[in-house]
């Protein structure tokens, strides 16, 4: 299996380099990353159950796709990629924004990234990747409110983070 790299970055997003992905993951270096928010028409979030299996976060709930661009990749490149690896299927992504996040997992690995937030719309039926995603479902915008009250410990912590900013970012959007 070829060595995954993920793009090492400073607060502001300057590439310092790169290292090996689970070696930045046990060291908590800071590194690029992405999360891909879907919404159909009647703004329904997708939402996907993580594989079991997942080196961390396995069996949580998250955002339609997460990930880290390649060296020599764009950070839009790299959501579109792993859109289609992901959950089988393309749509036109946008940028929203950015933030920065470090938590640490009980089998010892920091995530510490810098995460650009894209967002999509998307009305078909995804095709997800087995070893990725274990459940989909598009749900409303006031169940994941409530399930985030009710019971936070189903759903990943940067999906936690962004879902938040992304609503203080669509309202201020919406005011505007």
């Amino acid at each position: 299996m070829k060595e995954e790299l993920v793009i090492l970055v400073d607060n502001q997003d300057q590439e310092v380099g790169v290292m090996e992905k689970m070696q930045a993951h046990r060291e908590g270096l800071l590194h690029r990353a992405f999360s891909v928010f879907i919404f159909d028409q009647q703004d329904n979030m997708l939402l996907h159950q993580r594989a079991f299996e997942k080196y961390h976060s396995g069996g949580l709930w998250t955002n339609a796709c997460c990930s880290h661009p390649r060296p020599g990749e764009s950070v839009q490149e790299a959501a579109d990629r792993r859109l289609m690896e992901e959950m089988g299927f393309h749509c036109s992504l946008n940028p929203s924004f950015s933030f920065i996040y470090q938590t640490e997992f009980d089998n010892g690995l920091t995530e510490h990234e810098l995460d650009h937030v894209f967002v999509g719309e998307f009305d078909g039926e995804p095709r997800p990747e087995p070893s990725e995603v274990a459940a989909w479902k598009f749900v409303s915008l006031e169940y994941i409110q409530a399930q985030l009250k009710q019971q936070p410990q189903d759903y990943t912590v940067w999906f936690r983070i962004a879902f938040e900013k992304l609503m203080q970012h669509s309202n201020k959007l919406k005011q505007q």
